[in-house]
């Protein structure tokens, strides 16, 4: 099923600008802390054109003049408008977008983007987690934004813009209807005299417009009106033309007749790949990242991303990725069009494909496996361990990607840990004698374990240099390690909690963080 994100930007011109100055102001300028608002000439005197939450929030409004909104906010500070940076910086922040989270994403002047996430959320390994990184992102520009996720473009965007929340609203599938009924006509991106004629006549709510006859609106309004509201619960298409940096890589092909059967997409792939590799080699780089885009007859586009864990010029492997997420694509009434993009690349060295000394030798193309399961189960269903600088064992593990550079870190050989560590130490019940001889018997998860060796303690005392957490706010927090066999054979790793002098350090309780292979 579709999903679509519209990201609004309800105070976008002052907050670029508030971002562009306090990169590179102009010589003799700086803007203070108060209201700011942008002005644009009219016949004559100056009008407001935008204004940030300061100066909303005092009274000032887009269409006051610059003289009425100073009697609201005397320290208003005014700078011209640039609605053409504007859309261009909205473009670029598109472009940012695109090349992040969805292949599909287009700008939605004069304050929004659109992206079309369908399929994209395995990425991220949920689609609630996509949004919360894309809002993190985008507030940490110094934006100010709320973001919408619905089946429909024009739900998502009623929704973003009509229901203020300080986190990502999500409409679940099927649920459009649902969610743009007590929303106000204007949500539907009418005209401003369709909406005041709407208002004369009584309607307030997309609910009253749903339940009634469509003819009479029709007759007084034009289709434009059930156009929208079609559009937003999902009667009718409404295509996102997406844009791409002009720099990429990319093939085209149009059909003379609409195609809609797998075995064509492959053909037409390998095709695809093919221009798209010659351009790569000419660039000196390999790809990184595909997006495959189907447009319908209908003018939805539908679109395919993989993605590899190296840069790759392999042509048959890229189309092999390809056509294993065919199965995703619903041709409707057909394609008639396939265009490849490449929007991320990097350099890949000339090299020699084959030689004399390496016939029949060839070892296994591990990048390729990699990539095949990557793209089928998702980024965060593959990965590797790797020491990383910590002093408790829950902190000394980091899981790369598969094929990242290694690091110069390494465990040490002689303080031997268990290949599997419990995602939180579980306590247990423990018969020891103190104050250091291993555990004798322990219960965990209401088994009885009886204990025939042991071996401990390895005493560690805690990360007291972090900031904030366990160890930052008490004086240490000390845990004794041992390594225990079980008499049916398994080797476990417990430690307990307190040096037994310092009460401050733990209660001296028992828990168990993980077993030896």
């Amino acid at each position: 099923m579709r999903r679509v994100v519209s990201l609004f930007l309800p105070h976008w011109s002052t907050d670029r600008l508030r971002r562009k100055i306090a990169k590179s102001p102009p010589d003799g300028f700086a803007l203070a802390d108060g209201p700011l608002a942008t002005a644009v000439p009219d016949h004559g005197r100056r009008v407001v054109a935008a204004v940030d939450a300061t100066a909303r929030a005092q009274g000032v409004t887009p269409g006051m003049t610059v003289t009425k909104a100073k009697t609201f906010a005397p320290d208003l500070q005014v700078v011209d408008a640039d609605p053409d940076a504007d859309a261009e910086g909205l473009r670029r922040l598109a472009l940012w977008a695109g090349g992040r989270y969805a292949p599909l994403v287009a700008p939605d002047p004069p304050d929004g983007i659109w992206l079309d996430v369908t399929g994209c959320a395995a990425l991220f390994s949920t689609e609630r987690a996509l949004l919360k990184d894309l809002h993190r992102r985008i507030s940490a520009f110094g934006l100010t934004v709320q973001i919408a996720v619905a089946d429909t473009a024009g739900c998502a965007h009623a929704v973003a813009r009509h229901v203020p929340a300080g986190r990502p609203v999500t409409v679940e599938p099927g649920d459009a209807r649902k969610a743009i009924s007590l929303l106000p006509i204007a949500a539907l991106r009418l005209d401003a005299p369709t909406v005041d004629g709407l208002r004369k006549l009584g309607f307030e709510r997309i609910e009253q417009l749903i339940g009634t006859p469509r003819a009479p609106l029709a007759k007084r309004f034009g289709r434009g009106l059930h156009r929208r509201l079609d559009q937003a619960l999902g009667n009718l298409p409404e295509p996102i033309e997406p844009v791409f940096p002009e720099h990429l890589p990319r093939a085209r092909r149009g059909f003379i007749e609409p195609i809609a059967t797998p075995e064509a997409f492959g053909r037409v792939i390998a095709d695809l790949v093919a221009d798209a590799v010659d351009q790569l080699v000419r660039i000196g780089k390999g790809a990184r990242r595909l997006d495959c885009l189907f447009h319908r007859v209908d003018g939805h586009v539908q679109a395919v991303r993989v993605g590899t864990a190296t840069p790759s010029r392999d042509a048959a492997h890229l189309a092999k990725l390809l056509r294993a997420r065919i199965e995703t694509v619903e041709p409707g009434l057909g394609i008639e069009a396939m265009t490849l993009v490449v929007p991320l690349a990097e350099a890949m060295a000339a090299h020699q494909g084959e030689g004399l000394e390496s016939f029949g030798r060839r070892g296994p193309n591990v990048a390729a496996l990699v990539d095949a399961l990557v793209n089928r189960f998702g980024g965060g269903s593959l990965h590797r361990t790797a020491p990383r600088p910590g002093a408790m064992p829950e902190r000394s593990v980091d899981l790369p990607a598969a094929l990242a550079p290694a690091r110069d870190a390494a465990w040490a050989d002689d303080l031997p840990r268990p290949a599997r560590l419990l995602a939180r130490p579980e306590p247990v019940d423990v018969i020891a004698l103190l104050p250091d001889d291993a555990p004798r018997m322990f219960v965990w998860r209401g088994r009885r374990f009886a204990v025939t060796r042991g071996d401990g303690p390895e005493r560690l005392h805690g990360e007291w240099w972090r900031d904030g957490g366990v160890e930052g706010e008490q004086p240490y927090t000390v845990r004794d390690y041992y390594q225990v066999e079980t008499a049916t054979g398994g080797r476990y790793w417990l430690f307990r909690l307190g040096d037994g002098v310092n009460p401050s350090t733990g209660p001296m309780r028992w828990f168990i963080h993980g077993a030896f292979a």
